[in-house]
């Protein structure tokens, strides 16, 4: 087997034909002698005539090719339980990785199942009304059930990505995924994905529990129990996939003496262009309607931190992610097309453990500072006019850095709507310092990106974990509690789809 390159326009079909021609001549062989081609990678190329770059295998005639091949599921309907608790990207790839073994997964869920979940961030948006359980946040899916789908971890170190990709195609997700060197999935798509997920675990002999907040966890001398309400559950061990957001759980943990420490996060604003302007600054202007929707993505030092784009959106909508009463949260997603009129993205700043005020101490004093801010939006809006609970605090990127409240606000895709406010006082000072230094540093390498048409809406918080539960390096259990394995974003061991996915692979694989 030989890999080699080959770049095509975008626009133009790159054929079998041509494939079998250019693996004859990578392998040194004539046309007819070539076995089998597979591309491997697609990319876009923008840096000079617009292409898609393609990376492929070529095997010569009677090389063996293996295809990858998901592991089978097994019947569990009598098997030994593990509890899994959150239907997230962790959660599900947990559960499925349990089936694989002929365990059978319990999967408790707080929110609701995908479908009933849809009514309640409907409310959330149009009437600001919270349901603490059931949210862009929590429910069948996790946060990244309505967050575009983005899948773009490659790196092998977790695991063998092969294993998430080709399970979401088997479960209805486009071949494309398993190519693309930026794959998403959609919004639009990923619910009927979600469902056929746990379609496939309960067909097997697995459970799923919604409305099932877990209240407790009782150590029992050969397991647990798990209490949601007066509910229990019984297993032998237990997987804990609960997300960046699930601060009860934190709290449970510090009432029962477990350990958990203050982990780094990020913290900024929600960024949106109009996407027209993204598309000309990607493509040096020579944007065509058949070519990919542009996005982009940086990484900057500023005052020795990191300042980065953070799940971009191209031809997305920001949507509110609040999943307390009397806070402001924002995040973005796109339908599969991408298609809407703007590009969005979370533009942050890295905190680490010390960088918050001093009267913020202890592991829970990034949560608490985190949660605060969050607070500081909505007391904001609520003091100054906001039309909607959750309006977002906003300001053009020119003024905000210049220190000028925003007379008028660019149209949004917000749907509660922004006021203009002086995000440059709202965000902390250290926050808001690099975030001004660091919009016109991107420009050099965007330009255009630096501009008034921008909006820079508050707040970006929910980034990643600020908690983090320690566990054992080499068999995953939290380090006071053996058989509780602490996983996924929520245990502060990911951060995305695949990451989280991985993670739970790895945690069932442990059981």
């Amino acid at each position: 087997m030989k890999e080699f390159e080959i770049a095509r326009k975008i626009g133009k079909e790159l054929t079998e034909a041509e494939l079998k021609e250019a693996a004859a001549k990578a392998l040194g062989v004539k046309p007819e002698k070539v076995g089998r081609t597979v591309v491997v990678r697609r990319s876009v190329d923008a840096r000079q005539e617009i292409l898609y770059r393609y990376r492929v295998q070529a095997y010569r005639e009677g090389e063996a090719y293996e295809p990858y091949q998901v592991a089978p599921y097994q019947d569990v309907h009598q098997a030994d339980a593990v509890i899994v608790i959150g239907a997230g990207p962790a959660g599900m790839f947990a559960a499925l990785k349990l089936l694989q073994k002929g365990l059978k997964p319990i999967v408790l869920e707080r929110g609701k199942d995908v479908e009933r979940r849809k009514v309640d961030m409907a409310k959330l948006s149009t009437q600001g009304v919270i349901d603490p359980d059931s949210n862009y946040c929590y429910g069948e899916g996790g946060a990244g059930a309505f967050s575009d789908g983005k899948l773009f971890t490659r790196s092998s170190k977790r695991g063998d990505i092969r294993e998430v990709l080709h399970q979401l195609v088997a479960f209805g997700a486009s071949e494309d995924i398993l190519i693309d060197a930026h794959p998403h999935i959609g919004t639009d798509r990923l619910p009927e994905i979600v469902k056929n997920i746990r379609q496939c675990i309960e067909d097997h002999g697995g459970e799923y529990r919604f409305d099932s907040r877990v209240t407790d966890i009782v150590r029992l001398a050969d397991g647990f129990e798990v209490h949601c309400g007066s509910t229990v559950y019984k297993a032998g061990k237990v997987i804990l996939a609960t997300g960046h957001s699930a601060r009860d759980i934190y709290e449970l943990f510090q009432q029962k003496g477990w350990t958990l420490e203050a982990k780094g996060f990020a913290l900024g604003v929600r960024v949106e262009h109009p996407q027209w302007l993204i598309n000309q600054i990607r493509y040096h202007g020579k944007y065509q309607p058949f070519m990919p929707t542009a996005e982009y993505s940086f990484v900057q030092q500023v005052e020795d931190r990191g300042v980065f784009s953070f799940c971009m959106c191209p031809g997305g909508i920001l949507v509110p992610s609040s999943t307390e009463d009397g806070t402001v949260v924002l995040n973005g997603m796109s339908n599969a097309a991408r298609n809407s009129k703007w590009a969005n993205a979370g533009v942050v700043v890295q905190i680490e453990p010390g960088d918050q005020p001093a009267e913020y101490e202890g592991p829970f004093a990034l949560m608490d500072f985190q949660r605060d801010i969050e607070r500081s939006m909505y007391q904001w809006v609520s003091q100054h006019g906001g039309k909607h609970p959750l309006s977002a605090p906003a300001q053009r990127m020119k003024d905000f850095c210049r220190g000028i409240v925003s007379a008028d606000l660019p149209k949004t895709s917000y749907h509660p709507g922004a006021l203009s406010a002086p995000l440059h006082e709202l965000l902390p000072e250290h926050v808001a310092l690099r975030l001004r230094r660091a919009f016109p540093q991107v420009d050099r390498q965007m330009h255009g990106y630096y501009t008034n048409d921008a909006l820079l809406l508050g707040v970006e918080s929910r980034t990643s974990s600020p908690v983090r539960l320690p566990r054992n390096p080499e068999t995953l259990e939290h380090v006071d509690v053996p058989g509780l394995y602490p996983c996924g974003e929520g245990a502060g061991y990911a951060g995305g789809i695949v990451s989280s996915a991985l993670d739970g692979i790895n945690c069932a694989e442990k059981c």
